[in-house]
């Protein structure tokens, strides 16, 4: 009898515990580390848990990092505050919404401390009306509406200067069934300015009359428009309310919205992101034309890198932007367009702009990732489409952009190679995957979507470089963590690459999904958990692999 075939340190299948190792059950049945309540928040702030994964339903997802956040606060509030501030005020999330509800949290369920800090980081982290709507949303989930809160609010508004205040007024006007009524019914600000008082009158009771003639108080010519514009009945005077008054196409009726004149008015005026998000539809109505000036002019603005860092441009944005606009119809409805290939090569260019300046180590790079079929479940960031396998090919090639020396490699299936590939012929399930930089990502999108998935193995990478004896500095992982099926834990393969190569490897494991695990040991100082679509990532990346 072989003992250690049972119980071994050095070997020991991913669907029991690593002896001493301190595993803990996953979501999959197999065996990792689980990540501290602080890791767990960063990856909820960044990821979200909308769609929930392959393993994990949405509501039990968004329980379980809720109650991680909960034990971040009750451990230490205002450090949670901060964090949610760093990672919110930064643009490292795609989405707002985490950050908000934990915002939300800290101010319902911290100590007096605590709520005072989450009081204080409001106007941080709610930048927008909207912002402000879905922080009033959350927090009635954890707290009644006391004096704190209520001056908190009040000074969200009151602090803007009338202009600004007039511009979010416009802009957002309800939304998760508020709306600035509802908030200045409870806040009850002290307006400071005779200004700030006709926009709250505005605000809670409109106004009766409307003149033809634009209001004598500059901050308030915004909203006369916005009054003007909901009854005129000529696209000339729809185009001169939105060039006089710089109206944002939200305040635009429903009706105009599909006129070319009135998006070409707009257009010098639309913000990055909401010129990402009706680029299908400035393309479907004729005011986007082969060549014409306002397609170069979208060009150069998504070529325009400090305009991008300016406007916290995410690079999911970017990604979902061009996921849509290249497939020439949107997710829902019935809108099609022909896509303009200039604007979608922007598009593209832009996706790595949005990750800032990524510095090359020069060292050998594995890029690894995971497209079996729990990669597949869930989307990222609510994005549809966007699962955790097409969203890791996009991430692996910021990296690949700029390190010269580096492969990318897939655990999938082979042909007839059952689970993982394992149990057929060729390779161990580890094909080269033929995706580069110099591909666009909506092609990659394709090929990531065609490999043949199979069962989690994450100790493939570093056992089939081990075979082909490829020399490495670096693996670097994309998945789930939600490991299995194979017969070595991903850290023990990782240290018998290093004794049989004589290279001390390092692993950075990128998570893609919110959930508790690591494949990363938390106990080797060579190994990294790092978490998928922050948008600092790829240069943790560098600056771990260079040491």
């Amino acid at each position: 009898m072989t003992y250690r075939k049972y119980y071994s340190t050095r070997q020991t299948p991913q669907a029991m515990p690593m002896p001493g190792a301190g595993q803990v059950p996953n979501a999959a049945g197999g065996y990792a580390w689980a990540v501290d309540d602080w890791a767990q928040m960063d990856r909820f702030l960044v990821l979200g848990s909308e769609g929930g994964t392959y393993y994990i339903g949405e509501r039990k997802l968004t329980v379980e990092n809720a109650q991680a956040v909960h034990r971040c606060i009750q451990v230490d509030g205002v450090r949670t505050v901060r964090r949610i501030v760093e990672i919110s005020a930064a643009g490292r999330a795609p989405k707002n919404d985490p950050a908000l509800f934990a915002l939300a949290m800290a101010a319902g369920v911290g100590d007096a401390a605590t709520r005072q800090a989450a009081m204080l980081a409001l106007p941080h982290i709610a930048r927008t009306g909207t912002h402000l709507f879905h922080f009033l949303a959350y927090v009635e989930g954890f707290r009644g509406w006391g004096r704190a809160l209520r001056r908190a609010v009040a000074g969200w508004y009151t602090a803007m200067p009338a202009e600004k205040l007039a511009y979010q007024a416009v802009k957002y006007q309800q939304r998760d069934g508020w709306g600035h009524r509802d908030a200045l019914r409870l806040a009850h600000p002290k307006a400071p300015t005779a200004q700030h008082d006709a926009i709250f009158y505005w605000m809670v009771k409109g106004w009766a009359e409307v003149g033809d003639e634009a209001h004598p108080e500059p901050a308030l010519r915004q909203i006369w428009a916005l009054e003007r514009a909901r009854r005129v009945a000529d696209v000339h005077e729809m185009v001169g309310l939105i060039e006089r008054y710089d109206l944002p196409w939200e305040a635009v009726p429903t009706p105009w919205l599909g006129e070319a004149p009135v998006w070409q008015a707009l257009l010098p005026k639309l913000p990055m992101t909401a010129m990402l998000r009706n680029l299908a539809r400035m393309t479907a109505n004729g005011t986007l034309q082969p060549m014409g000036a306002e397609m170069r002019y979208v060009v150069e603005r998504l070529g325009d890198k400090q305009a991008i860092a300016k406007a916290r441009i995410h690079p999911i944005a970017v990604l979902a932007a061009l996921k849509t606009y290249a497939q020439g119809h949107g997710e829902r409805g019935s809108l099609q367009w022909q896509p303009l290939a200039p604007i979608t090569d922007a598009l593209d260019a832009a996706f790595y702009l949005a990750f800032g300046n990524v510095e090359a180590t020069g060292k050998r790079i594995v890029l690894a990732l995971d497209v079996s079929g729990s990669m597949d479940g869930g989307v990222i960031a609510g994005v549809p489409g966007l699962t955790p396998r097409v969203a890791a090919a996009a991430m692996s090639l910021v990296t690949a952009a700029v390190e010269p020396h580096h492969t990318i490699v897939a655990f999938a299936a082979q042909a007839g190679g059952g689970y993982g590939g394992q149990f057929g012929p060729g390779d161990p399930a580890m094909p080269p995957v033929d995706i580069s930089p110099r591909m666009r990502l909506d092609q990659v999108v394709a090929k990531m979507q065609a490999i043949p998935m199979g069962g989690t193995d994450c100790s493939l990478p570093m056992r089939w470089a081990l075979e082909k004896q490829v020399k490495a500095d670096a693996f670097v992982v994309y998945t789930d963590s939600e490991t299995w099926a194979g017969p070595v834990h991903p850290a023990q393969a990782l240290r018998t690459y290093r004794e049989k190569m004589g290279i001390q490897a390092k692993l950075v494991v990128v998570g893609m999904t919110a959930n508790g695990f690591s494949i990363a040991d938390p106990q080797d100082t060579g190994m990294l958990d790092v978490v998928g679509f922050d948008a600092a990532t790829p240069q943790v990346i560098s600056d771990f692999i260079a040491g």
